[in-house]
């Protein structure tokens, strides 16, 4: 499903692309699965720290996620069928608004070119949604996004621990914690099949390329901007613990 879709109407066009293609190549695998960018080959010395190929493929990993998670938000808080898969919603939404906002601010501070659509895989999570209704719908939803959630998680951790640049380091930090706060609200929800999920997480089946790659944008194409909600009042940092512990 393309981000023009009428879920979208929250996201807005922001800025102009005015960003070089040189050094900084777009990455060649961004999906689901773990990139096999080198964590020691620089491809930028910046003022913030030397950027690698590991780093970079990070920045982008993370505007990707939103570009998907941010209108399946949207559908969640709208058709989830309970207040808990409501709440999942609003907290997916403004923690990629977040997410997005630090991304953008990378990207011009260190030239990394940002997509502007989900990767093929990613859009075909928010249509196998989109395509359920009811309790299907809610569990269809947790289940995808709790996946995907457990499989970004080691990614999280393995930049935070290799990477030398501090603005990386900055956004590593702020998706630890979407990351945890998500996964959190996911469970919360009652519908998390942890046996499956499990096995889903450590048995993704192999794509090609294609699939698992965000378009990079046209030159010149206007950056799109995931909208802030200060209006939901979520705070997606040091989530409660799950499940809340008993009384007495």
């Amino acid at each position: 499903m393309p981000l023009s879709h009428k879920k979208l109407g929250s996201v807005f066009v922001f800025g102009a692309l005015g960003l070089t293609l040189t050094a900084l190549a777009y990455p060649a695998m961004l999906g689901v699965e773990n990139t096999t960018s080198s964590t020691d080959r620089i491809i930028a010395n910046t003022r913030y720290g030397p950027l690698t190929e590991a780093d970079r493929d990070f920045v982008v990993k993370v505007r990707a996620a939103g570009l998907w998670e941010y209108p399946l938000g949207e559908m969640v808080m709208e058709r989830g069928t309970t207040p808990a898969m409501k709440e999942a919603g609003k907290h997916l939404i403004v923690g990629h608004a977040g997410l997005d906002e630090l991304c953008r601010k990378i990207s011009t501070e260190l030239g990394v070119t940002l997509p502007n659509q989900a990767s093929p895989q990613q859009q075909q999570f928010v249509a196998t949604v989109d395509a359920s209704s009811g309790r299907e719908f809610d569990s269809t939803a947790v289940t995808i996004m709790r996946v995907t959630h457990g499989q970004i998680f080691p990614t999280v951790a393995k930049i935070r621990a290799s990477t030398r640049n501090t603005m990386v380091r900055q956004l590593a930090d702020l998706a630890n914690d979407t990351v945890l706060d998500h996964i959190t609200v996911l469970e919360k929800t009652g519908l998390v099949n942890h046996e499956q999920v499990n096995f889903q997480q450590t048995t993704a089946p192999k794509m090609p390329d294609d699939q698992l790659t965000p378009p990079p944008p046209q030159p010149g194409s206007p950056v799109l901007v995931l909208k802030p909600r200060p209006d939901l009042n979520i705070n997606t940092a040091a989530p409660s613990p799950t499940p809340a512990p008993s009384a007495g």
